[in-house]
């Protein structure tokens, strides 16, 4: 079946004036060669057209920098990408708005499923493409930093907690000044992958204190809630008390915790969330262009809140142009030099070699059909 839905007149619509365009006289992050980019043999770009994609919030700033070096190497291209959401993400790939689209979530099933009947015979790539630390975030005057269980977190987010001076608090911050301020969880108002990685830290390290099965949309009403990973952290900015959960590029000023992994309390870093990443396995039993990971968030030393960011494509389109870009785009995601344009101005974690010599294989076969 041919993708018909993904032409470049149709995902330039799909956007609208949501879209965040770059213009390719932009800032140059570490522009890429040519060759890496879709480029001719003589150095030149090939590549021309507009890309549009949408999706994860918390790639963010990570597409900011993709697509300025994108399209300084490719002066004649247009990369949009609305940060929608991750859920919005899935459904707008799965319909056929978005040539591409960023989640924070693998696919499901089902949305399998729907993925695999939008792209046809090509089939669907799935890969990761950012991974970076969740920080759970807070802000409480006086207080700049933290240690908390698992258990603890997961009561504090179920409401269960519901004072910084709580003795499950200050036994494992002896030295901090806790006032008896109110806590104000502030969570995802929309379906994000966020919340659904989040949810499923909280389940796989405190099970007996989180019964909530993990899903993009928070189960606990009553709370406060924002749109995206920016409004989370407004959110939260804008109260005194306020704790909440959100990729670790976008917390600003905000108090961070120190995670309890054993017997140890383990601060977010990039590193330590790479760490996590490269001893967990990938996921059995998937198509070759799918590279889901099985997290392990067990491992001592690693900081085990982790998002991995996936990109979803497709193996074929209907135009030949489209499908060039897509390759092209994608190429420069996983590249070692993309991973670090994302790291140097999000703070993710680099994929490791083995991971980018797995995936790319898979987008070199990107093609129209």
């Amino acid at each position: 079946m041919k993708l018909s839905r993904f032409s470049r007149a149709g995902t330039a619509v799909a956007v609208g004036a949501l879209a965040l365009t770059l213009a390719a006289c932009g800032s140059d992050p570490a522009a890429p060669g040519a060759e890496s980019t879709g480029g001719s043999q003589d150095g030149g770009s090939s590549l021309s057209g507009e890309l549009s994609g949408g999706g994860a919030s918390s790639q963010e700033s990570a597409q900011e920098a993709w697509r300025a070096g994108f399209q300084t190497a490719n002066p004649d291209v247009t990369v949009n990408y609305d940060p929608v959401g991750s859920g919005g993400g899935r459904t707008g790939f799965t319909d056929g708005s978005y040539a591409f689209a960023g989640s924070d979530a693998a696919l499901d099933e089902d949305e399998m499923k729907a993925a695999e009947a939008q792209c046809g015979e090509g089939g669907v790539i799935e890969f990761p493409g950012y991974v970076s630390p969740i920080a759970i975030a807070f802000n409480l005057e006086g207080v700049d930093s933290l240690n908390l269980k698992p258990e603890v977190i997961a009561n504090i987010f179920s409401g269960k907690i519901k004072a910084w001076n709580d003795d499950a608090i200050a036994a494992d911050n002896p030295d901090a000044e806790l006032p008896d301020t109110a806590i104000t969880v502030v969570h995802r108002s929309d379906d994000s992958g966020t919340t659904e990685n989040f949810q499923a830290y909280l389940s796989e390290a405190a099970p007996d204190a989180w019964d909530h099965e993990p899903e993009g949309v928070w189960p606990i009403e009553g709370q406060e809630s924002a749109q995206g990973t920016s409004g989370v952290v407004s959110a939260a900015q804008s109260g005194d008390g306020t704790i909440t959960y959100a990729d670790a590029s976008q917390i600003s000023d905000l108090g961070t915790v120190a995670v309890g992994v054993g017997d140890e309390f383990v601060p977010y870093s990039a590193e330590a969330a790479a760490e996590v990443v490269a001893q967990s396995p990938r996921a059995e039993g998937t198509a070759d262009g799918v590279y889901s990971i099985e997290l392990k968030r067990d491992v001592a030393g690693t900081y085990p809140v982790v998002l991995v960011s996936y990109l979803l494509a497709c193996g074929t389109y209907a135009d030949q142009a489209q499908a060039d870009l897509v390759k092209g785009y994608m190429s420069y995601l996983v590249s070692e030099d993309g991973q670090q344009v994302a790291a140097d101005a999000a703070g993710s974690a680099p994929l490791s070699a083995d991971i980018r010599d797995a995936v790319q294989p898979s987008i070199d076969a990107i093609t129209a059909g």
